[in-house]
């Protein structure tokens, strides 16, 4: 972790995600790290994940759109981000769902239209950075899909750096990793996940205390997460580092975090 907590002081990034949880389980270290140097987390969520698996009770009279902003509103003060952002879309459901084409659907909105309203955010902030999913969606999810068309057209609009949160999927094909929750997030959308390993620009491998707010603030998300995937033995493997592919510019903000990990991962 940075031991000055005011390098990045007076710096914006961006970050750009599908749906609530996706900050944590792919972001986490990034985002604690980038604020704990200093910098100022502008996180924007652009469906509410409706449509996501409930895994324990609601409320009476609760949504699920409610409990998963609120678990957001709790895992984004953990991660330390500074500003968040709702766009309001809704969850467009696994691939070939009818969910896809529904007019609200984030997977049916104009990218472009999003994107100009991405571009807005990014100036209000002078952001230098917008980080979004890869072109793959990560792991095909429409949803993902659209986080990406509509984070890269951000990206061109202001001529920004970019940075495409992936996976490392030879890493998470190791027998310690099959704890991480994109092999059952794969398995529903039924396609394959993330990049080779050669093909990550850049790879951020967490400090223990590091780890530990991850863990933490993927565990604020108990409507979608169990305690079992928290408590595997292969945790640290499987969450100890994020990856990133980069565009705009040969280096950018997200580089400067890259320090060494400490933790046992």
């Amino acid at each position: 972790m940075f031991s000055n907590h005011s390098a990045l002081s007076g710096r914006t990034v961006l970050v750009l995600h599908a749906h609530p949880d996706d900050e944590a389980i792919f972001t986490g270290v990034t985002l604690r790290r980038l604020a704990d140097a200093g910098a100022r987390v502008v996180l924007v969520t652009a469906t509410l994940g409706e449509l996501g698996e409930v895994h324990v009770p609601l409320a009476p009279g609760e949504t699920m759109a409610q409990r998963r902003v609120a678990e957001l509103e709790s895992a984004a003060a953990l991660l330390g981000v500074s500003r968040l952002v709702l766009l309001g879309a809704r969850d467009s459901g696994l691939p070939g769902a009818a969910d896809n084409v529904h007019p609200d659907a984030l997977a049916a909105a104009d990218p472009s239209r999003v994107a100009r309203r991405i571009a807005t955010l990014v100036d209000e902030e002078s952001a230098e950075a917008i980080v979004h999913d890869d072109g793959r969606g990560i792991y095909g999810h429409p949803d993902h899909l659209a986080a990406h068309r509509i984070g890269a057209a951000a990206a061109r609009l202001t001529g920004v750096v970019s940075y495409e949160s992936t996976v490392d999927r030879d890493h998470l094909h190791d027998r310690r990793t099959r704890s991480h929750l994109i092999h059952a997030a794969a398995e529903a959308t039924g396609l394959p996940f993330g990049v080779p390993a050669d093909d990550v620009a850049l790879r951020i491998g967490a400090t223990a205390s590091e780890l530990a707010v991850k863990r933490a603030a993927i565990g604020v998300h108990a409507s979608q997460v169990s305690p079992d995937s928290l408590g595997h033995a292969g945790f640290d493997e499987a969450y100890g580092y994020e990856w990133y592919l980069r565009s705009g510019a040969s280096s950018g903000i997200l580089d400067e975090l890259a320090l060494p990990a400490v933790a046992a991962v």
